[in-house]
């Protein structure tokens, strides 16, 4: 039987092997690696890739589990973020030298960083079964039995959900969610600007919907455009000039003219919420847990923290790595990280989503407020940026 059994080997569970395998290779635990899509062996850069926006916190985190060097090779950093309503005086500018580190945070491609982080795994602890496919959990005493679909079977002491949002275990395991539809779309895609970006992100707000433009090196950005569902359809049809041209009357020219954009995307939003985390020999990890609207960019951010949490508490413990009492402790404590973390990023959609007279006069009052008030301004960024209250 396997330690552990971590299902889904995205980023948020192959950060996770990586946390473990120092630790896990001492203790003699083996770490089952299971991941339907078989990376590549070798990373291949593309116009349209997709990119995670990494805190400053993240890097951290990344930096003591030796991959940042390399992921750094590929990461943009975000030296300032403006933010503004459009056609209204409210805006603030975060800026990295203001906040006393090298950067607010960093673009990075999603197929690098898991590039970076399969590179870096040991294959003396870990075992990667790619590509395969678990579509039965059965709990059996200290554990679960897991059922792949080539039919093999895989015991475990402790099974991790990472398999994302739509994860069809959890639904098997009877775990409910919590689901608040945003009633917005989001538009994803690369586009390229006719000025140097120079490193800026721009979280813009609109009556439609905010949008998010976020350096990308080769001087691409990538645009997070949240739009009604039907017009979000409508703008994904637009022959590229025409979407350039609409692109363009919603942001304005702080980039001068948008000069290319590539495949767009869209993906329905809403906040969802796992109501149960962990149970005996189970944790559920990543989207899985807890889904976050893209505009803020706190998601993934918020499970790389999890993550770490995880392993500190398992490494920590002094029996089998499923043992309830060590998953309900790691559970505490990232709660609070969790509801603050959740909370930020729901209450900051809905206010810069809001076209009410009321919510505008007070989004616009914060902007404001932002700049007159350090401290705030600070305390802001500061949540942007993952950090908590002493960590730099």
């Amino acid at each position: 039987m396997s330690a552990l059994a971590i299902i889904g080997g995205g980023l948020v569970g192959a950060s996770l092997a990586l946390a473990l395998q120092k630790g896990a290779k001492t203790r003699g635990w083996s770490i089952e690696l299971i991941e339907p899509f078989e990376p590549g062996s070798e990373y291949q850069p593309s116009y349209d890739a997709r990119s995670t926006a990494l805190s400053y916190g993240t890097r951290l985190i990344y930096q003591r589990l030796g991959v940042w060097e390399q992921i750094a090779q590929r990461a943009e950093p975000i030296t300032q973020i403006q933010v503004s309503d459009r056609g209204r005086a409210g805006a603030t500018r975060l800026d990295a030298k203001k906040e006393q580190v090298p950067a607010l945070g960093y673009v990075v491609e999603n197929a690098w960083i898991g590039h970076c982080l399969w590179q870096a795994l040991d294959d003396a602890v870990v075992v990667r079964r790619c590509p395969a496919e678990v579509d039965r959990m059965q709990p059996v005493e200290d554990g679960f039995r897991l059922s792949l679909t080539d039919g093999k079977q895989l015991g475990c002491d402790l099974a991790v959900l990472a398999d994302g949002g739509r994860s069809a275990l959890r639904e098997q395991l009877g775990i409910a969610i919590k689901r608040t539809p945003y009633g917005q779309t989001a538009l994803i895609a690369n586009v390229t600007p006719g000025k140097p970006h120079g490193g800026q992100a721009f979280e813009r707000f609109t009556d439609e919907g905010p949008m998010a433009l976020l350096p990308l090196q080769d001087n691409r950005c990538a645009l997070v455009w949240t739009r009604p569902e039907q017009d979000a359809a409508r703008l994904v049809a637009l022959p590229e000039a025409e979407f350039i041209g609409e692109l363009q009357q919603a942001f304005g020219y702080r980039l001068g003219g948008f000069q290319q954009v590539g495949a767009r995307h869209l993906y329905p939003l809403e906040l969802i919420e796992a109501e149960e985390q962990v149970r005996s020999s189970l944790v559920v990890l990543g989207n899985a847990a807890h889904s976050l609207h893209p505009i803020a960019g706190q998601g993934y951010n918020l499970s790389l923290r999890d993550t770490e949490a995880l392993a500190a508490a398992l490494l920590g413990g002094s029996g089998r790595p499923g043992e309830l009492a060590v998953l309900q402790a790691y559970h505490r404590r990232q709660r609070s990280d969790q509801w603050l973390t959740v909370g930020f990023s729901d209450r900051v959609t809905q206010l810069f989503g809001d076209s009410g007279g009321l919510s505008v006069a007070g989004r616009n009052l914060g902007l404001l407020g932002l700049d007159l008030l350090p401290p705030a301004k600070t305390w802001f960024a500061r949540q942007a940026m993952g950090l908590g209250v002493r960590e730099r």
